[in-house]
């Protein structure tokens, strides 16, 4: 079998390069044939992982939530569906808590060599992919806006000082949200949709699976122009939804479950793709099922 290893060099402060010998051996031990390659800037993930695709058995690759969604774009532009390994080396990791994929080398190396290739869900956004999250309004920006200097300082905190500074004043926007059942309008501080079970972190939607055909949606409603009050109600709303789960019953958090969602929003609402800044204003959202072929570990369900 003809294996692709695709890297990010800046991505876990520069750790995978320099166990990049290791990496390779432990490769070979599954896929026999190893190609590198990587990447040196946006995009190149990308479109290493699209031209490949279709050359190679296997494409494993490293790095955070942000290049597994560089990634995610190349499979599912290419149409070929090669077995995929994955080597999180990120801030967070989020896809990697979902799936119990160790954050340690060697632990990623043995799903690797040792692990099973099951079929997972992605969500399509109008014409982008994302594999575990779509967001919109209160910190969501700072996975893309925090300095890549300040993540490699003080990790994950970095992502809370960020989103404190510029998000304190929660901003609200007008949204409609449609699952084909039903159809809300609200006035909103947070719309997130999820695939996966961890966000920032954070077992949000503790339960759920990657391979059920399904997106689970929270709302949290604010009303335009709020006082103190009202900013410090919708904080603890947002609280509760993340210290509490996707389930928590709660007043301002309107909840949906589906497959296909259609969502109204301003051109100056933008959504985060797993991490990375993606599209703005109306998204239509589709569970696309099995369409990753993932290797996991082997008792572990998805």
């Amino acid at each position: 079998m003809k294996c692709l290893f695709v890297y990010n060099p800046v991505s876990g402060r520069g750790k995978t390069g320099k166990r990049l010998q290791k990496i390779v051996h432990a490769l070979r031990e599954r896929y026999g044939d190893v190609c590198v390659a990587a990447t040196h800037a946006q995009g190149d993930m990308t479109r290493i992982v699209r031209e490949s695709a279709p050359l190679f058995d296997a494409i494993v690759f490293s790095g955070g939530d942000g290049t597994f969604n560089e990634a995610l774009q190349g499979v599912c532009e290419s149409g070929c569906s090669p077995e995929l390994g994955y080597i999180p080396s990120g801030t967070v990791n989020d896809v990697a808590h979902s799936l119990g994929i160790p954050k340690r080398l060697r632990g990623a190396l043995r799903v690797i060599r040792s692990g099973r290739a099951v079929p997972l869900d992605c969500m399509k956004i109008n014409d982008r992919y994302a594999m575990y999250i779509v967001a919109a309004g209160a910190f969501t920006s700072a996975p893309y806006t925090t300095p890549q200097s300040l993540k490699k300082q003080i990790g994950f905190v970095a992502y809370g000082i960020e989103g404190i500074k510029k998000n304190l004043n929660f901003d609200v926007f007008g949204v409609t949200v449609s699952d084909g059942e039903r159809s809300v309008h609200a006035d909103s501080v947070f719309v997130v949709l999820m695939n996966g079970r961890y966000v920032a972190g954070i077992p949000l939607n503790r339960g759920s699976s990657m391979a059920d055909g399904k997106i689970e949606a929270a709302l949290i409603h604010q009303r335009k122009n709020p006082g103190f009050f009202g900013k410090v109600r919708a904080f603890l709303a947002l609280a509760r939804l993340f210290l509490l789960g996707y389930r928590v019953r709660e007043k301002q958090i309107t909840r949906f479950e589906g497959s296909h969602f259609e969502i109204e929003a301003e051109e100056s609402v933008v959504w985060n793709f797993d991490g990375e800044k993606g599209l703005s204003g109306k998204v239509t959202v589709d569970v696309v099922p099995g369409r990753i072929r993932m290797l996991v570990p082997r008792h572990r369900g998805v």
